[in-house]
């Protein structure tokens, strides 16, 4: 049976964990976006299906590349953060099943149903990056999390002729606590989000 993590570990991953804006010169070795994956990549999927694909954009040439798609308040921090990772979706993730789950053929369940295809892509996919930023936080990097870019700009710069498509985008490395970073906004509290029924 597994048991609780200690405080200081609850704290890293989620209670004092923060969202980063600025971040100090310190690199991101191949080796640690290597464990940061390998970890991440054992978050459940629906089926295995695993839709998550990254691609994380570090080299100086790639950060110009990516840097006219993103929104004028996330330009500065994606280029100065040492990584970003694009989290993006696989809508041909189905392909993979035989692999991924071959007990079943689960292939057939989805081949030629783009309903079901789109939503479980992209729900599953959306949970394997939430699983990449709690990998990043307990390797010990910290996460920028961000939405706002042109998709179809970034579709087409990292994506095109493939049935890819980005979904968010992460700045990971060491954070800056003493720059841009914003006091923490309120949650709800258990009884304004959930009920137990």
């Amino acid at each position: 049976m597994s048991e609780m993590l200690s405080e200081t570990a609850l704290d890293q991953l989620f209670r004092t964990a923060r969202t980063f804006n600025a971040w100090l010169p310190k690199d991101v070795s191949d080796e640690q976006l290597h464990q940061l994956y390998d970890l991440a990549k054992f978050g459940p999927t629906s089926a295995n299906c695993s839709p998550m694909r990254v691609v994380f954009v570090r080299s100086k040439e790639a950060k110009e590349k990516l840097s006219p798609f993103m929104s004028d308040g996330n330009r500065a921090k994606t280029l100065v953060a040492p990584v970003t990772a694009i989290i993006a979706i696989d809508y041909e993730f189905y392909e993979q099943l035989p692999k991924l789950f071959p007990h079943a053929d689960a292939r057939s369940w989805f081949a030629g149903n783009q309903p079901l295809i789109d939503a479980t892509a992209f729900r599953n996919a959306s949970l394997q990056g939430a699983y990449v930023i709690a990998a990043a936080r307990s390797l010990g990097l910290d996460c920028g999390p961000m939405s706002g870019f042109d998709q179809d700009g970034v579709n087409e710069a990292f994506f095109a002729g493939t049935k890819i498509k980005s979904n968010f985008m992460i700045n990971i490395g060491y954070g800056d606590a003493s720059r841009d970073l914003f006091p923490r906004s309120p949650r709800l509290s258990f009884d304004e989000a959930c009920k137990i029924v």
